[in-house]
């Protein structure tokens, strides 16, 4: 009898250890807070990879908390760590980049529940997702002041919440890093990074090793980067010769300029020749009909130059047709109870609506739209950071016409030069775009592509993201590289 007990007693002891080894594999052994642990998503298919989701302090005294979504990669142990942030200024890293560009799942248009992305960026980099500053997405704060932010308080408070994160997720210090983002988050990344890169100087990498920054349609510098626009879309024949020459006669693009009546008249005219069907996010995609996208284009004759930099996009792919309406079917999936719940969000009653981007509780300083990010990334490259800038070529919001000049500008201040010339470069046997690349300064457009790359070209982006991750250039044609530099 004693025995028998000694044998169930092993065999007991040895279930529980095959129990916790399971359970160790299923994360692999790399676990994070285990409060912030996701058991499954709501109407989430089955997947191999360990998700966490919650609140970061950011000020304690404040009340002022982030909301970071973190997805590890299929071998978390060995691949690098990256960062997304979305810009607007305003709008959600989880739902922009997340759940529409290249985060693991997409909201079904046909289901309404989460399908797998086959391009996810969780397949070459654990990636972390961060709705920044207080007002975004689910993260807050309980001091009203701090809905009033700008740049610098972003930047600082984005960078102790990765202070802070690290000491959550203690196995990813000193781990390869990354920081991307995309359009308003050209001010986002860089200033980040740079407040980075002095703490590396001080302080060495076995907190934060920063190996490089990829940043897709960037604001760079307002006063280059919004009269582009008007180019792109005369050159596209959107707009008319005469309306393309009164605005760049009669417009300052300046971000505080007050538009004289010249120019508030070109702009009416603008937008009747663009008509409210035209998404200037990628001028080749059709625009939702639903009733919530109706009701945005009614306000761009109020908005009139504003719609130009604000949050919503339009969506296409150069293979197979996307939903255009995305953002209202992710948009209810991110009110529900019980995807709040899953995602360990809103704990504290937030008084408003979950939405793509801030509608209000944020007042965000965009004075420095025109600020030049040049000096910033310059600073970058000089403590040996690798940089790639990528432009959806069909996104007229921030053309790739003056991210390129931009770029060129920043490889000259730098004293970089070619080390591939403008090339095409390829992905599944047919041209991605075109590349240029300065030593560890890179560009490249995505052919097709709208503002928002991982979403419109999935395929494409993932290719890129892999490249610049592995420190490898695009895959270019042999010959046309032979024939290039001989």
């Amino acid at each position: 009898m004693a025995k028998r007990t000694d044998r169930w007693w092993e065999a007991g002891w040895i279930t529980l250890v095959v129990a916790w080894w399971w359970l160790c594999a299923a994360s692999c052994c790399w676990a994070g807070p285990s409060a912030d642990l996701i058991t499954s998503l709501p109407g989430q298919p089955n997947v191999s990879f360990v998700q966490y989701a919650g609140y970061i302090t950011i000020d304690a005294s404040a009340g002022r908390s982030f909301f970071y979504y973190f997805v590890e990669a299929t071998d978390p142990s060995s691949q690098p760590l990256t960062l997304w942030l979305n810009g607007g200024p305003g709008c959600s890293s989880i739902g922009n980049g997340a759940f529409t560009e290249n985060g693991p799942f997409r909201v079904s248009a046909a289901s309404g529940v989460l399908i797998d992305n086959p391009f996810a960026w969780n397949k070459a980099s654990n990636m972390l997702f961060l709705d920044s500053p207080a007002g975004v997405g689910w993260s807050y704060s309980n001091t009203s002041g701090d809905l009033i932010t700008n740049d610098t308080l972003t930047a600082r408070d984005n960078f102790l919440f990765l202070q802070n994160w690290f000491e959550a997720f203690p196995e990813y210090k000193g781990r390869e890093f990354y920081i991307t983002g995309e359009s308003y988050a050209g001010h986002y990344v860089p200033q980040l990074a740079s407040l980075i890169v002095d703490y590396i100087a001080e302080n060495g990498t076995s907190l934060i090793n920063l190996i490089g920054i990829a940043i897709g349609n960037p604001l760079l510098d307002g006063l280059v980067d919004f009269p582009e626009t008007h180019f792109f879309l005369w050159s596209h024949a959107v707009t008319s010769d005469s309306t393309y020459k009164n605005l760049m006669a009669n417009c300052n693009f300046s971000v505080l300029a007050v538009p004289n009546d010249a120019c508030y008249a070109a702009y009416v005219e603008f937008e009747r020749e663009i008509s409210e069907y035209t998404d200037p996010y990628d001028i080749l995609i059709d625009v939702c009909l639903s009733p919530s996208m109706q009701q945005a284009h009614k306000l761009k004759l109020k908005r009139v130059r504003k719609h130009l930099r604000s949050s919503k996009k339009g969506l296409r792919d150069s293979s197979s047709p996307l939903d255009v309406c995305i953002d209202d079917e992710l948009t209810s999936y991110m009110n529900l109870p019980e995807v709040q719940q899953a995602f360990h969000a809103n704990s504290t009653g937030i008084s408003y609506r979950w939405s793509y981007c801030s509608e209000g509780s944020l007042l965000y300083d965009e004075s420095a739209e025109d600020d030049s990010m040049l000096p910033v990334l310059s600073h970058i490259l000089e403590h040996g950071v690798s940089i790639l800038v990528y432009s959806g070529d069909e996104d007229s919001v921030i053309p790739f016409g003056g991210t390129r000049r931009l770029v060129e500008q920043l490889a000259t201040m730098n004293g970089l030069i070619t080390t591939i010339p403008y090339s095409a470069w390829f992905d599944g046997g047919q041209i991605g775009g075109w590349t240029q690349v300065y030593g560890s300064l890179s560009y490249a457009t995505v052919r097709g592509a709208a503002h928002m790359v991982p979403y419109s070209s999935p395929g494409r982006a993932l290719t890129l993201f892999s490249s610049f991750l592995e420190g490898e250039s695009l895959p270019l044609l042999l010959s046309s590289v032979g024939s290039l530099t001989a």
